[in-house]
């Protein structure tokens, strides 16, 4: 190690030595060295010296306390000027030689500031997460925020983190899973719906439509079955909601710098939240008379009410956030004029809210309806007459959703068709068994060829056998058997085969898009070629 100069006592440090091992033989080595005029580091794995002395009651031979032998030591040792200490510290690394040494250390988080901890163990007071106390031998349990025992030095707490949880490590969001279950099993409610918040704006709706991956890489199912993740933070907002004062995020100091964002769906909103935490002034511009893009316009009332929504939203406006709906981007407000009103960035969230098309003959007839305008005049309260038969052309949730609202607004019979076999349907599982639950039949393995119409209007739909849907590098390229017909009537016809953006604004604002059809951003920063023009969620 090189030489420093150190002054301890009114002694010049002559060396530099490292002392690996913070027992009680580590200890008395490094203060002999200390004391003589060396600089030593001592190097620890363990959160705090001590060693296995730490742990005994008595010394042998001579019975003595061990504590009342090893505390003084323990004191000089971390007040020494001319000592280091560091703990949760391994030996990467040695290079040189005699003398003349390079070492390199690899050292732990301890998630705890040693400079500011002041070692009154409120952290592990709150702490939510029990377990088994190694410097104890196990007899007990501690917090996974603790200290090694209550002599140790460095006196500063430490966290204990065993990676991060694949629960949360699989969640879109990274909510912290783990964290909010904990703090619910001990009955902290509000602490469990703010370290949700933490991450989420949404904890009610994503409550009811969440796919959750979490629970599939939940560690409990290696024992029986996955905890109910999904359903325990929909219970959290639930119980917050009912409650006299539902938890409101705090908002920094207010800040100058207005924002604009474009699209009031879960991306517009999310950037709101987070935005409004942080002090930014944000109005948030939606073309629809409603706000919650596809939360509100997308999935079905059925399987989110609607004034749970508003309850989300509400929380958010709460926060400082002003929504104004009916205000159509490119149309009612542009780039020029915001900047003019003084905002300083815009976001565009503007969402997937067309539907693609099939291609196939006869498609512009009457009573051919795209999945997601229907989606979104049913959830306006649209009159909308659907007749008695109902074709729905897709195999995802959204065909889903569209085949479960037609059944709703009174279609007598509906039919799902798709190019994929049941094992393929891009559907969830559940949302499958859902649709048969409700009567829906489900024709796999079948693509559009043409539709058929009398007088404009559409009366049934020709189909072809599907023979494959991915090729051999899994990609999607349907094959088919064009001698295996089976033809449909219908009295409409909804096409869900995907959705697409609407991005009749871009050329008057001079934002680019893609040739895939959205919004050109840096996958990093997401700002658009415009500097000050950020985009972000389906659109991009």
């Amino acid at each position: 190690m090189e030489e420093k100069d150190k002054i301890n006592d009114q002694k010049k440090v002559v060396g530099s030595v490292m002392v690996v091992g913070g027992g009680i033989a580590g200890i008395q080595a490094t203060l002999d060295l200390a004391n003589s005029g060396y600089l030593v580091y001592l190097v620890e794995k363990k959160p705090a010296i001590g060693g296995g002395m730490a742990q005994l009651d008595k010394t042998f031979p001579t019975n003595d306390c061990a504590m009342c032998v090893i505390s003084p030591k323990l004191v000089e040792a971390g007040r020494h000027l001319n000592i280091e200490l560091h703990t949760l510290a391994e030996i990467d690394e040695v290079s040189g030689q005699a003398g003349n040494f390079t070492v390199k250390l690899l050292e732990h988080p301890r998630y705890v500031d040693l400079d500011k901890c002041t070692s009154c163990g409120e952290c592990s007071k709150v702490c939510p997460i029990d377990t088994a106390n190694l410097f104890d031998e196990g007899l007990r349990d501690r917090k996974a925020a603790y200290k090694l025992y209550p002599q140790g030095m460095p006196g500063a707490y430490a966290i204990e983190k065993i990676g991060t949880a694949p629960c949360k490590s699989t969640c879109p969001a990274h909510v912290s899973i783990q964290g909010y279950i904990a703090l619910i099993h001990q009955g902290k409610y509000r602490e469990a719906i703010a370290l949700f918040r933490e991450e989420h704006p949404f904890p009610g709706v994503c409550g009811r439509v969440c796919h959750h991956p979490c629970e599939s890489a939940c560690t409990r199912n290696d024992v029986d079955q996955p905890l109910s993740i999904e359903y325990l933070h929909r219970f959290i907002s639930d119980h917050d909601y009912a409650g006299d004062s539902p938890y409101i995020p705090a908002v920094l100091e207010k800040r100058d710098e207005k924002i604009a964002i474009i699209g009031s769906g879960p991306a517009g909103l999310s950037a709101a939240y987070f935005l409004a935490q942080k002090g930014y002034p944000v109005t948030v511009f939606e073309k629809l008379p409603v706000a919650g893009g596809m939360m509100a316009v997308g999935i079905p009332e059925y399987r989110l009410p609607r004034n749970l929504l508003a309850t989300e939203i509400g929380v958010i406006e709460k926060m400082g956030v002003e929504i104004r709906t009916g205000v159509a981007f490119g149309k009612d407000i542009t780039l020029e004029g915001l900047k003019a009103d003084g905002f300083r960035a815009v976001f565009m969230a503007t969402g997937l809210h067309g539907s693609r098309k099939l291609g196939v003959a006869g498609e512009d007839l009457e009573g051919i309806l795209p999945g997601t305008t229907f989606l979104r005049d049913a959830a306006l309260g649209k009159s909308i007459n659907l007749g008695n038969k109902v074709v729905v052309v897709g195999g995802g949730n959204v065909a889903i959703d569209v085949a479960l609202t037609a059944k709703r607004l009174g279609a007598k019979e509906v039919v799902m068709v798709c190019l994929e076999s049941r094992d393929e349907m891009p559907a969830w599982d559940y949302e499958i068994e859902e649709a048969l639950e409700e009567n829906i039949e489900i024709l796999n393995c079948f693509g559009p060829e043409s539709f058929a119409g009398s007088g404009g209007k559409v009366t049934g739909i020709q189909f072809k056998r599907c023979t494959c849907v991915f090729d051999d590098k899994n990609c999607f390229n349907p094959q088919y058997d064009e001698n295996d017909l089976q033809t449909l009537s219908a009295d409409t016809v909804i096409v869900s085969i995907g959705q697409s953006a609407e991005l009749d604004f871009v050329k008057d604002q001079g934002i680019v898009a893609t040739p895939r059809g959205g919004l050109q951003c840096d996958p990093v920063t997401f700002q658009t070629p415009l500097e000050w023009v950020f985009a972000g969620g389906d659109v991009v």
